[in-house]
């Protein structure tokens, strides 16, 4: 996938934000509700921008940091990929970025600063049609992806055809697949490519048949109705990452200027703080520490 000029990131940003107020969300309700134009005078607005990925656990705080402060408006502005999001946080288009991976040499900027905010459980799931089928050790799923093994009958299931869910390569969940458990072998060019983690998440649970890899913590926010699959026998579960057994997961950090607004200030110290980690820790998130 080529990559896009960062100048040219930068105008498709400051496009939408023309276009738009704010973006609604796929996986989590807006909590940023219209109001009458003397109210929205009132309102002190935060904009946040990141990856598919990792905006849902934003949402999540925002919700509560909102319900507190009647008088903050946070806004999710549409970046597609954590570059983007970066890129319009250096030039004050934003003011809170995140991303699912710490600042790249060609990132790092004098007046930006990073911190980790949690770590995410990527789980396999299929589509609750799927009978028979629970585990899947390394070797299988490896097969499935590359296209060898094609029906659940091989593996214990029905006679049904399998549908490969993906992620495009330099998405984080894809990575990860290949740091664990796919390798470098090629994916099955049957494989249906989704762009952002709502949209394979959605297509998982109106697709039978299918198979996908996605946050543990998204499925239960938007109380997914799939089948979460043990991989090697373990479980994605909190417990089994605390404990060494599993280790998929995703890093989730947060990005803003070292000089932020009154406003930025008061969200970051609240999802940082004890109430914040409370929140991620019902959703299973995993508070960095």
């Amino acid at each position: 996938m080529k990559k896009i000029p960062e100048s040219m990131i930068i105008g498709i940003i400051i496009f939408g934000l023309c276009s738009c107020n704010s973006v609604k969300s796929t996986e989590l309700k807006d909590s940023s509700s219209v109001t009458s134009q003397a109210d929205s005078q009132a309102q002190t607005i935060i904009k946040i921008g990141g990856s598919s990925s990792t905006v849902t656990v934003l949402k999540l705080l925002a919700q509560a940091y909102q319900s507190q402060h009647k008088t903050v408006t946070i806004e999710f502005i549409s970046t597609s990929q954590s570059e983007g999001a970066i890129a319009a946080l250096k030039n004050d288009i934003i003011d809170i970025a995140s991303s699912s991976h710490k600042l790249k040499s060609e990132e790092e900027n004098v007046k930006i600063q990073y911190r980790e905010l949690a770590q995410d459980l990527l789980l396999v799931a299929t589509h609750n049609s799927v009978k028979g089928v629970t585990n899947l050790s390394t070797k299988q799923l490896k097969s499935i992806y590359k296209g060898d093994i094609t029906n659940w009958r091989e593996l214990g299931g029905a006679n049904a055809d399998i549908i490969v869910l993906d992620r495009p390569e330099d998405e984080s969940a894809k990575k990860l697949l290949r740091k664990y458990y796919l390798g470098e072998e090629k994916t099955t060019t049957k494989a249906v490519i989704l762009n952002k983690e709502g949209e394979l998440i959605e297509t998982l649970q109106s697709t039978p048949n299918s198979i996908g890899a996605f946050s543990l913590a998204s499925s239960i926010i938007n109380q997914s109705t799939v089948n979460r699959l043990s991989l090697n026998g373990v479980a994605p579960k909190v417990q089994n990452f605390t404990n060494g057994q599993y280790k998929m997961v995703r890093h989730i950090g947060i990005l803003w200027d070292k000089a932020p607004s009154a406003a930025t200030q008061g969200f970051i110290d609240f999802i940082f703080g004890s109430e914040g980690e409370k929140l991620l820790q019902k959703y299973s998130f995993v508070p960095a520490k």
